[in-house]
């Protein structure tokens, strides 16, 4: 299997593209600055990486990016400095959703590409009408006003649940919501759910980067999880889940 990794040099997109190689894929890696990266990715021949931003690539470019892949995943996400939150592109995960998904549908696929968004428990799956106390809808109405890359990721979200759906003869997809991130060494015991089973905002639970990126390539590698998550946005904790 083939993947395109996008947001392949961040905090998760490294974790994810290590994950996929460990289970012998092959992946397109794209990033703004190869420099940064590891020798070992250099010199593995299951990996190829892009040096591009992935929003200033031409459309006939992403086409043939995608073409012999059979998975995409999207860790793209804001650097959280001023320049990064309130600066250009506003809509770095949306656009791109929306770009790659165009590609892949123009090369007309015979079987549908899988495409995974890592995307945040603050957003919600309203395709579930998923319940939030009041308290949060406001803090959260406060986030779309002054963060743009909140809204960023519900976009990119319900771009692929209202024009991807369910159905789209090109494309399967799933979008998954990792609570408070932090940094672990090694995959742990971790669990996913439908929807939050806490307050995003005043209850947050955690969710080790390692562990999204395993189950991302899960998600990507695995065809019995795929059909259990595909069209649907899973949360994901590490254990403790509740305390």
């Amino acid at each position: 299997m083939t993947i395109l990794v996008v947001g392949a040099s961040g905090a998760t997109g490294r974790l994810l593209v290590k994950q996929l190689l460990k289970q012998g894929q092959n992946v397109k890696a794209v990033v703004r600055s190869p420099e940064s990266l590891a020798d070992s990715w250099k010199s593995n021949s299951q990996l190829e990486i892009i040096s591009a931003s992935i929003l200033e690539l031409s459309d006939d470019k992403l086409r043939e990016l995608v073409i012999d892949c059979q998975a995409v995943a999207s860790c793209l996400g804001h650097n959280m400095t001023w320049k990064g939150i309130y600066g250009q592109p506003r809509r770095l995960v949306t656009d791109a959703t929306h770009r790659i998904c165009s590609a892949i549908e123009a090369n007309q696929p015979s079987t549908p590409i899988k495409y995974v968004l890592m995307n945040t428990t603050g957003n919600r799956n309203r395709d579930l009408n998923e319940s939030i106390s009041f308290g949060q809808k406001c803090v959260i109405g406060l986030l779309r006003l002054l963060l743009p890359p909140h809204v960023d990721n519900e976009k990119a979200a319900d771009y692929l649940r209202t024009k991807i759906g369910q159905s789209n003869p090109c494309i399967q997809w799933a979008a998954v919501r990792p609570d408070g991130l932090i940094n672990e060494e090694e995959v742990t015991e971790y669990k996913t759910f439908p929807s939050p089973i806490r307050s995003a905002i005043f209850d947050a639970g955690k969710t080790s980067r390692i562990n999204v990126a395993n189950f991302m390539a899960t998600l990507i590698y695995n065809n019995e999880m795929w059909e259990k998550w595909k069209g649907q946005m899973p949360v994901i904790y590490n254990k403790p889940y509740t305390e």
